[in-house]
């Protein structure tokens, strides 16, 4: 039988612990034999230090850091699975996600970064729609922006290995620097057409306070990396045209019909750990 990886799912935290629990709750009810779950917090106030203490499976640590991306690069340093995730603390994964990385993992080893889809939920679990990738396009991912999620993504621990870290000088867009830079350094993604993990679409979303901060970080990387040095009007223009190759790649695969589809169960319960509801709207999504 197939050695299985260990898998370690690194959370950053400050003050989010309303949400906190569905994350951990994810996490345990993935029943995979060997996994570890890290969440690094800030020095929360709120109800987050009583919630992880009723965890003791969680390694935790509360100290004050240097932001989100701080956190994540002392939980990767802390990890020891040969698969890694990150997952948010308002955000939670999908029944069977860690079969999908176990699977990805043992079915093609030269693979540095493995993703695949998300739906988008509201601060109740109650879908409002998916978010559908498609195959690897550096082109979309520099110019478009973000398209992986980090909810729905792994990666090999060698990454961290060969001190792949992320730049915490980011603060919005972190992800979006890391991927590309990964790529910029050779490292192979693949796409996984299958729904794996949940983001959390509320009004304290990073993304959403601070976009003008976002875009300036965007253009930072873009002005960096692209072969193409451009006025940042430029950069905006090519991030329309990225979306409309973006288009074109999810109409190739046929993730617009699934999108559709899964709209169908908007305003349901998702929180398959916690009600039977959760549990029926996402094997009915998993189909």
């Amino acid at each position: 039988m197939a050695h299985l990886p260990k898998i370690s799912i690194v959370t950053p935290s400050l003050n989010q612990g309303r949400f906190i629990e569905d994350a951990i709750l994810s996490v345990l009810g993935q029943d995979y034999p060997s996994f570890e779950h890290i969440v690094i917090d800030g020095g929360s106030t709120d109800e987050t230090l009583a919630t992880l203490r009723r965890y003791p499976h969680v390694r935790w640590v509360s100290e004050p850091d240097k932001g989100q991306s701080d956190a994540l690069n002392k939980g990767f340093r802390m990890a020891s699975g040969d698969l890694l995730g990150w997952l948010n603390v308002d955000e939670y994964y999908l029944p069977g996600a860690f079969e999908v990385a176990a699977e990805s993992w043992l079915s093609d080893p030269t693979i540095d970064m493995y993703y695949g889809d998300s739906i988008f939920v509201d601060q109740s679990g109650q879908l409002q729609r998916t978010k559908r990738a498609h195959i690897f396009s550096f082109w979309v991912l520099l110019y478009y922006g973000p398209y992986i999620s980090t909810d729905a993504m792994f990666f090999r621990r060698h990454l961290i290995d060969r001190g792949l870290f992320i730049d915490i000088d980011y603060r919005v867009v972190m992800d979006f620097e890391y991927f590309v830079r990964l790529a910029i350094c050779g490292c192979r993604f693949k796409y996984i057409n299958q729904l794996v993990g949940s983001f959390r679409w509320h009004a304290s979303n990073n993304s959403r306070l601070q976009h003008d901060k976002g875009r300036e970080e965007r253009l930072l990387v873009q002005r960096t990396w692209s072969r193409m040095k451009l006025p940042d009007y430029g950069y905006d223009a090519l991030a329309r045209l990225g979306q409309l190759y973006r288009v074109a790649l999810k109409v190739l695969n046929g993730n617009y019909r699934s999108e559709l589809k899964i709209l169908r169960s908007r305003g349901r319960d998702t929180r398959w750990f916690l009600s039977e509801e959760g549990r029926k709207t996402c094997a009915s999504l998993l189909e």
